[in-house]
């Protein structure tokens, strides 16, 4: 069981940073990602539909006997991962959850704490990061933004440029007067963004990013199911698209910062 590979799938290309995290924390892991460009943006989708969908692409996971599912979509964890886990018999794991871990260390010594998650329209519509920020720390002040057009920016791999920068202190100008602590950045595309947001928000704010902290819990999940492949042969990284591979395969380099060419077309 150990030898299975960890499937990983998103909307579209920003769960790659979910992969490219867990592939140097977990360097002797096969992955399987699946990014389904055909339907991105989920953000914008209803609940019932980004359920739909997530079914679908862990089926599809399943096909290729993944031991392990990471939900790289935020919007997809805040609607349909309770439904996942009752349908499915494996380990599934979100964004929000390691993305709150992360932001209460981040804040720990201030009070009161006061943090901004940016994501989708659906993400923060959910209310999920708020609902889950204040279970774990009733002093949490916590807001949401939604910042819809950052998705296609980073779809195009507009990620430090004048335009995206405009559309960023539209969003955010307001809420950055109020003085944070931390910024989650509430959905898998966002941390491409890191370094307008970090121009805009300033040294003060910490920027949490839900990639990072979801590799970190993952290797945990696998120790703590007797999953970590302890093998050293040389991993294996699959790609699967819903639409488009020349475009994934051209941005997706950009973020793993090697060369992916061997995206492959598939229906779900």
């Amino acid at each position: 069981m150990s030898r299975r590979p960890i499937g990983i799938f998103d909307s579209g290309i920003g769960g790659l940073t979910v992969f490219k995290e867990i592939a140097k924390i977990l360097p002797n892991e096969d992955l399987v990602y699946l990014g389904d460009t055909a339907r991105v943006p989920y953000g914008t989708k209803s609940a019932a539909t980004v359920t739909r969908y997530a079914v679908q692409n862990v089926r599809f996971l399943l096909r290729e006997n993944v031991k392990l599912v990471i939900v790289a979509c935020n919007t997809a964890s805040a609607f349909a991962l309770e439904a996942l886990r009752r349908e499915f018999d494996l380990p599934l794991l979100g964004v929000i959850e390691p993305g709150v871990t992360g932001a209460l260390r981040s804040v720990a010594s201030k009070n009161p704490k006061r943090i901004v998650v940016i994501g989708t329209e659906g993400t923060i519509a959910s209310e999920a990061y708020g609902r889950a920020l204040r279970q774990r720390d009733d002093s949490v002040d916590a807001k949401g933004v939604a910042c819809p057009l950052f998705v296609p920016l980073v779809e195009e791999g507009w990620w430090d440029t004048e335009v995206t920068e405009k559309v960023a202190r539209t969003y955010l100008d307001e809420t950055l007067k109020t003085g944070l602590e931390a910024m989650i950045l509430g959905c898998t595309h966002y941390p491409l963004l890191k370094g307008t947001l970090s121009r805009i928000a300033g040294p003060r704010v910490a920027l949490v990013d839900s990639a990072e902290e979801t590799a970190r819990e993952t290797a945990v999940l696998l120790e703590k199911e007797g999953l970590k492949n302890s093998s050293y042969a040389a991993p294996s990284h699959k790609f699967y698209v819903t639409d488009s591979p020349e475009r994934f395969q051209r941005v997706g380099s950009m973020i793993l910062e090697r060369t992916l060419s061997n995206a492959h077309h598939v229906e779900i």
